[in-house]
């Protein structure tokens, strides 16, 4: 029997995000640092079977329908672009939130194109890799190479690998799940003033000072759609040792950041412990 492949899904964090405007074909322009968590979702893939999915893990009923699950369309994209693309049978490990703001179905998304490019001896940097991640959706492209970077446009433009320094964090999702097109719908454009990015600073305590200049603009869209992200944001906030606490590209996943890996574990079992119905973890993100 030949070896299971086998890559992680990490959750994507939007650090910062700033929406610059919208465009003639109706999707707005952002600009955000992204940044990759240490937990997430495991893909694995069985290249002696038939093409296929089978999902697992905690979150496995809130997929959704297989057939529209982003792995197969990942496959289906790139088969498009390589003739007699080999794959398999895929099981995911669903470790992360549905509908989340963390990024978990573009990152499951693009590590099957990174399992079936192993399979198929493509490189990484294969453009029929990222053509076919961006087909699929605008936060596939970032998630191909998990590293924490600059992403501009509606997602496809993607500056070279940032240095950031290791930031100890705890991801809080409340359960409820937030449509991306619907916080976008609650966006009022007149009322967008962030400052453009400048460069991010490699130093440990300079990136706090960074982050507080550098906001998340469809806070208060995701909160008129949803009060618990409000409800979250506070819980965080209240913690001790706290330094930032922030919502997650479009919500309702929110993360707080610690100056130690003890803090940020110490304020998770205290908050877990609070809210046992919530999604709580402590992890680092860089």
């Amino acid at each position: 029997m030949t070896a299971a492949l086998v890559e992680q899904a990490p959750a994507k964090i939007n650090l910062t995000l700033r929406v610059i405007g919208r465009r003639a074909d109706g999707y707005h322009e952002l600009e955000s640092v992204v940044v990759f968590a240490a937990c997430g979702d495991t893909l694995t893939l069985h290249q002696d079977q038939s093409v296929g999915l089978a999902i697992t893990g905690p979150y496995a009923g809130a997929c959704g329908a297989v057939a529209d699950n982003l792995v197969l369309k990942a496959v289906t994209a790139l088969r498009a672009r390589v003739p007699d693309l080999k794959a398999g049978q895929f099981v995911l490990n669903k470790n992360l939130p549905v509908a989340a703001g963390i990024g978990g179905g573009s990152s499951d998304a693009a590590a099957a194109l990174r399992l079936t490019a192993r399979l198929n001896g493509l490189a990484l940097d294969d453009p029929r890799l990222a053509a076919a991640a961006l087909v699929v959706g605008a936060d596939v492209p970032v998630c191909l190479d998990p590293r924490a970077r600059i992403m501009r446009g509606v997602g496809e433009q993607l500056s070279a690998p940032i240095g950031m320094p290791k930031l100890n964090a705890v991801l809080v999702n409340p359960g409820v799940p937030l449509a991306t097109r619907d916080v976008f719908a609650r966006l009022s454009l007149a009322q967008l003033g962030s400052a453009p990015l400048a460069a991010v600073p490699e130093n440990a305590d300079a990136i706090f000072d960074y982050l507080a200049a550098h906001g998340n603009d469809l806070t208060d869209a995701a909160i008129a759609c949803a009060l618990a992200v409000s409800e979250v944001l506070n819980a965080l906030a209240a913690l001790p040792g706290v330094r930032l606490a922030r919502m997650s590209g479009s919500g309702s996943t929110c993360f707080a950041l610690f100056s130690s890996a003890a803090d940020a574990s110490a304020a998770a079992s205290r908050l877990q412990a609070a809210r046992p119905a919530w999604w709580v973890t402590a992890t680092t993100l860089g």
